[in-house]
């Protein structure tokens, strides 16, 4: 039972995280000891979460990833912009050829979804490495997403996605970067290629996988797409 008071406690002390961040003085050394403190309680509570996920016979993501991934949803929480406990979580430091989507429902700490995902054909190869903000990149952007309305494009049913990151990933609904389904992300491409097919930006999964994933996660949850080539602590200007 545990598990299922964790996210409403975490909200209540990532909220505190939060705004300690946001008070800091660099003139009072007193501060920094106390975000140190309270990222530190919080790292344990996300350790506990973790370590109780309901993988539903699912592989679990790394914990660095997952980690990363919670501290943006209970501050998207907070801000009440996310209206429903369910976090995707993308990991492009993994390879294409293993499934590097998560789909959990907060709400049971359960694993719903585990799922393959493309990443832009300019990002990379078998990993992706480069990132972009910019149309015509054909390039994967990272961060956080709020998920939108479906909508039927070229490659069938698709789901819209807003970045919520200036300058990292806020042109995604420009640039028509959206979760979609391709005959090129599948096992039998990768026993073909040695790497998955790759996308214009748009994280797209399996044609089987589609309907079921898109329906559980449209209308305003949170998505990350992570890299730990970029940090959490690094983004000052989170959600502004």
């Amino acid at each position: 039972m545990i598990y299922k008071i964790f996210p409403s406690v975490l909200f209540l002390l990532f909220s505190f995280y939060s705004n300690e961040i946001n008070c800091i003085n660099p003139e009072n050394s007193k501060k920094p000891d106390v975000v140190i403190a309270t990222e530190s309680t919080f790292d344990s509570k996300v350790e506990t979460i973790y370590n109780s996920l309901n993988s539903n016979h699912f592989d679990l993501p790394n914990l660095e990833s997952f980690k990363e991934a919670l501290k943006g949803f209970y501050l998207l929480k907070e801000k009440g912009l996310v209206q429903k406990d369910i976090l995707t979580l993308v990991d492009f430091s993994l390879s294409s050829t293993v499934k590097r989507l998560w789909v959990i429902d907060l709400s049971t700490n359960t694993i719903l979804y585990n799922s393959l995902v493309a990443h832009g054909r300019n990002t990379g190869e078998e990993f992706a490495n480069s990132f972009s903000n910019a149309n015509s990149s054909f390039k994967s952007s990272l961060g956080f997403y709020l998920t939108g309305e479906t909508y039927k494009g070229k490659h069938g049913m698709s789901l819209r996605l807003d970045g919520l990151e200036k300058g990292v990933n806020n042109n995604a609904r420009e640039r028509g970067v959206v979760m979609h389904s391709a005959n090129y992300v599948s096992n039998s491409f990768i026993k073909c290629n040695k790497r998955l097919g790759r996308s214009q930006g748009c994280p797209a999964i399996p044609e089987e996988s589609l309907t079921k994933i898109v329906n559980t996660i449209k209308n305003k949850s949170c998505l990350f797409i992570y890299h730990p080539s970029r940090s959490f602590k690094e983004i000052g200007y989170l959600f502004s």
